[in-house]
């Protein structure tokens, strides 16, 4: 089964890399799809660099919602952030809470049309997940392990990134790689204010009904999700077992 498994994530990738590379090989796959001569492979752009674009987008909003979060979880899971969490707690749900594409609508007049709307969604839509895995990950250490560290002489300071992170590593890395799916698909919004990413070719099959830019454009964003959950389980997989733990998404 595990030899199974990995034949299907290496036949993803392939179809994936070939697909973005040289899409027109499957033009006759789409053709079927479209009506009225429509050209059935995207043809407003190149699907290489707009899944480039798409994937900067997503990586570069993960990065600024693990620092925030990691940070705002390690402050208030402190003595001295305790009486912060539930206002933390409240911050951190506003992605939740409003849809990204209202706070696209909101984003827009500030900052203009771009990128710059499309990462402020994906930021406050990524924070939630990493903020409650860090939560969970730095509450759960045991407290005879925190103990013995005191014992030995270590520092709060020392305890937090010698003992308390590590520990907490696999979990947040779980909270991570669920804000990243989440916005590899969420992220095919912005094309809607003229960031460049896989939503145009979905958007652009929309407007002109061709079923098969709209296949193309969910189907490459499908694999990338595919993937890459694959790619950062892997990762928490090794850290665990560095740490003598059970990986956190093993039960997801």
């Amino acid at each position: 089964m595990r030899a199974l498994a990995i034949l299907l994530r290496l036949a993803a990738l392939v179809l994936l890399v070939t697909f973005i590379a040289a899409p027109n090989l499957f033009a006759p796959v789409f053709q079927p799809l479209t009506t009225y001569d429509a050209p059935a492979i995207y043809n407003q752009g190149s699907l290489f660099s707009l899944t480039l674009s798409h994937l900067a987008t997503v990586f570069s909003a993960a990065l600024a919602s693990t620092v925030v979060a990691v940070l705002l979880g390690i402050f208030v899971t402190r003595p001295s952030g305790l009486e912060f969490l539930p206002l933390s707690r409240s911050l951190v749900n506003i992605g939740q809470t409003f849809p990204p594409v209202a706070v696209l609508a909101v984003a827009v007049p500030l900052v203009g049309f771009g990128e710059a709307p499309t990462l402020i969604a994906l930021f406050l839509y990524g924070l939630l997940p990493i903020f409650e895995n860090t939560l969970s990950g730095l509450t759960n250490v045991s407290p005879l392990t925190l103990e013995a560290a005191k014992g030995m002489g270590m520092s709060a300071r020392q305890r937090l990134l010698g003992v308390e992170l590590p520990l907490a590593l696999p979990i947040i890395l779980a909270g991570i790689r669920l804000s990243v799916v989440i916005n590899l698909g969420t992220a095919t919004i912005g094309s809607t204010v003229a960031a460049k990413g896989l939503g145009e070719v979905i958007i652009a099959g929309l407007q002109s009904n061709n079923t098969a830019f709209i296949l193309q454009g969910g189907l490459i964003v499908a694999l990338l999700a595919i993937l890459i959950h694959d790619a950062l389980m892997s990762v928490e997989r090794i850290v665990a077992r560095r740490l003598g733990q059970q990986p956190a998404g093993a039960a997801a």
